[in-house]
């Protein structure tokens, strides 16, 4: 195990002493708020091209479309899911996936299997060899999956320029709130 991993498994256990209670509170009122339930699991690509279950607390209104969230219309976000979305507080369970080793706290952020052409471009610039991101380069350059070569392109050179220190300006500038990767569609545009 390298220092990375060790740093990782060591800052997501205290986060997750610190903010469990706060991610109850988000799952409860998720729950009361809208119909169902307050944790989303969906299936992603990881590290080497293998699927697992990430956790976020819902942000979308049940019954959406299991879709990359640039295919999904601002509509489909619940009253308590924009607030979540806004403040990246609906990220948070993810410190699950990452002291299970199948996320870190950097980097590119993790796709859904149906998202082929995105995964393609990935495969071919050799961003599987790393684990996914709660936040990444991507995001704060406000690229989302829209953009499959650009996001890829820009998930390389993440890749290229991986370091504690990059990592560390990377989480410093999400929670900053720079950026805007992950983002909706507005409510005026249709999905194609």
């Amino acid at each position: 195990m390298d220092v990375r991993r060790i740093l990782e498994i060591i800052a997501a256990m205290i986060s997750l002493i610190l903010i469990s209670p706060l991610i109850l509170v988000g799952v409860l009122v998720v729950r009361l708020t809208s119909e169902g339930p307050g944790l989303f699991r969906q299936p992603r690509v990881g590290r080497d091209k293998k699927e697992f279950i990430c956790l976020k607390l819902r942000t979308m209104k049940l019954g959406t479309q299991q879709a990359g969230t640039h295919e999904v219309g601002a509509s489909s976000v619940t009253r308590v899911g924009g607030f979540l979305r806004k403040t990246k507080f609906d990220e948070l369970p993810q410190l699950f996936n990452v002291m299970k080793g199948e996320m870190s706290f950097v980097g590119p952020r993790p796709c859904l299997p149906s998202q082929e052409e995105l995964i393609c471009e990935r495969e071919s610039r050799g961003v599987f060899a790393v684990r996914p991101g709660i936040t990444g380069l991507g995001q704060v350059r406000g690229i989302d999956m829209s953009e499959p070569a650009k996001l890829a392109d820009c998930d390389a050179e993440y890749v290229r320029k991986r370091s504690l220190w990059f990592d560390f300006q990377l989480v410093l500038k999400t929670f900053l709130g720079e950026g805007s990767g992950d983002r909706v569609r507005p409510a005026d545009e249709s999905p194609e």
